[in-house]
C-alpha cells in the first residue's frame, strides 16, 4: 500500500455556511467544532476517537467532554472501528469530500506534468525536424491597391500607414476608397488646427466613415430677437432669462418659457 503523504496545511472555510451552522452554538462550543476541524484536516481527514476529541479540545471536565459529544453528534458521522467494534469514530463528510477532490486534483496535475516532461525528453533526444509548415493560401501583399488608391487621395495622411491599411482591410475592403477618402477629406477640412486631426487608422477603426454622412448633428439656426423695431443680439443666458443688447448697448430681457415680450433693462 502506497504511503499517503498529501498533506494540504490550507483548509477551505466556507463562512456562509459555517456561520448558518453554528449561529445557535456558543463560544466555547464553535471553538471546540473549529479545533476538531483542524485536527480531521491536518489528518487527511481520517476518522479519529471520542478519547482523542476530547484529548484534542483539552477537555478536563464532564461539561466539556458533554460540549464535544454535542458537536460530533451534530457535525460528524460516526463510524465503527473495525478491530474494535465497540468504540466508535469520527470523520467529516465535507472534509473528506474535499481532501478527495483536492488529492484528484493534484494527482491529475502531476500525471500530466510527468507526461509533458516525456514529451519534451523525446523531442529533445529526436534528431527529426518538423519542417516549417507553408500557409495555404499565401498571404496577399500588406498594402493593397485599393488602400492605395485611398491613400494616394487622401489631402492629409496622418498617422501610420501600416496601422491605416490594417484597419482598412478590416472595414474598408469592399467599398469604394475614392468615397471613403472623400468623407476623410470632408471631414479634414471642418479641423481648423490639424494637430488635432484623427489620425487615419483611428478614424477608420471608429467607423467615422459611416457617421459622417448620416449622422451629423442638425444645424438650429439662432432665433432673430427684436424690441420695437431694434434688432437685438444675444449675449447671455441668466437663469430663465435669455440676455440681450441693441447696437447702442441697452439691455433687454426675455424670458424663456413664458411666452411674454422682450422687456427692456
Amino acid at each position: 500500500m502506497d504511503k499517503e503523504t498529501n498533506k494540504f496545511h490550507a483548509l477551505q472555510l466556507f463562512t456562509d455556511t459555517f456561520a448558518a451552522e453554528t449561529v445557535h452554538l456558543t463560544n466555547e462550543a464553535v471553538g471546540i467544532y473549529i479545533r476538531l476541524l483542524c485536527f480531521s484536516w491536518t489528518k487527511n481527514a481520517k476518522p479519529f476517537t471520542t478519547n482523542s476529541a476530547y484529548r484534542i479540545c483539552g477537555c478536563k471536565t464532564k461539561e466539556c467532554e458533554k460540549i464535544v459529544n454535542l458537536v460530533l453528534n451534530e457535525f460528524f458521522k460516526t463510524e465503527k472501528i473495525v478491530h474494535d467494534p465497540y468504540i466508535d469514530s469520527w470523520t467529516h463528510k465535507r472534509l473528506v469530500q474535499e481532501h478527495k477532490y483536492l488529492t484528484d486534483k493534484y494527482k491529475a496535475r502531476s500525471e500530466a506534468g510527468r507526461k509533458g516532461g516525456l514529451a519534451k525528453s523525446d523531442n529533445a533526444s529526436s534528431k527529426i525536424v518538423a519542417p516549417i509548415p507553408i500557409p495555404n493560401p499565401i498571404p496577399k501583399s500588406n498594402i493593397q491597391p485599393m488602400f492605395d488608391k485611398f491613400w494616394s487621395l487622401l489631402t492629409h495622411k496622418k498617422g501610420s500607414k501600416h496601422l491605416a491599411n490594417k484597419k482598412y482591410d478590416l472595414y474598408c475592403s469592399k467599398l469604394d476608397p475614392k468615397d471613403i477618402s472623400d468623407r476623410f477629406n470632408r471631414y479634414a477640412s471642418t479641423v481648423k488646427d490639424k494637430e488635432f486631426l484623427a489620425h487615419v487608422s483611428t478614424w477608420l477603426n471608429q467607423k467615422r466613415f459611416e457617421d459622417e454622412e448620416t449622422n451629423k448633428p442638425e444645424i438650429i439656426p439662432e432665433p432673430t430677437y427684436e424690441f420695437e423695431g431694434i434688432k437685438l443680439n444675444k449675449y447671455a443666458e441668466s437663469g430663465a432669462y435669455i440676455e440681450l443688447k441693441d447696437n447702442k448697448g441697452n439691455k433687454y430681457q426675455k424670458h424663456k418659457w413664458n411666452g411674454t415680450a422682450i422687456e427692456k433693462v
